[in-house]
């Protein structure tokens, strides 16, 4: 399981701002299921947003409008660490998460440790589940399980130009040392 160490005050101040909570998979869970027993539709993502950008948030935001509330789960430092290589993640998932709640369109933020949140999809079972338009059908995770549940698994196109492993090789052409 993953654990949070925000700052003090930080939770208060997220969940004062009427944006997104950042909250265990446990609490999401719990949370998840009231809101679809009082029949709003969930929309799932995931990602490492390691670096984010404007790609990002204009996904997101085309993911939001498909259903009532998007959940966003993003990968732990660790797992960011085994998916990306050494280098990664440039910033730690406590600063990811926060600057994911503190986006309009996000409801919650929570992290998961393993390679792919299929665990957590399975017990979330959303009405959509969302990827990158750089996802294959084959490839996105979770999607038996959405789909057997009569949910949608949903493909939205790349915003042209966005990449955050060109950001980071455009931040290290300029000379900026890594991490």
């Amino acid at each position: 399981m993953v654990e949070l160490n925000f700052a003090a005050g930080v939770n208060f101040l997220l969940g004062a701002t009427g944006l997104g909570l950042v909250v265990s998979q446990d609490n999401l869970i719990l949370r998840v299921a009231g809101e679809k027993r009082n029949g709003r539709r969930v929309v799932f993502t995931n990602g490492c947003f390691d670096l984010l950008h404007p790609g990002h948030v204009r996904c997101l935001e085309q993911a939001r409008s498909l259903g009532d509330l998007l959940v966003v789960a993003i990968n732990s430092d660790a797992s960011v660490h085994q998916n990306k290589g050494p280098a990664r993640p440039l910033l730690p998932q406590e600063e990811r998460a926060e600057l994911l709640s503190a986006l309009a369109c996000v409801d919650f933020v929570t992290l998961f440790d393993q390679p792919t949140p299929r665990d957590l999809i399975a017990k979330l079972l959303p009405h959509f589940l969302v990827k990158g338009g750089d996802w294959g059908p084959g490839e996105i995770v979770g999607r038996e399980e959405v789909e057997a549940a009569g949910g949608r698994v949903v493909s939205i196109p790349l915003m042209p130009g966005y990449s955050t492993s060109a950001l980071v090789e455009r931040i290290r052409a300029a000379g900026v040392p890594p991490r």
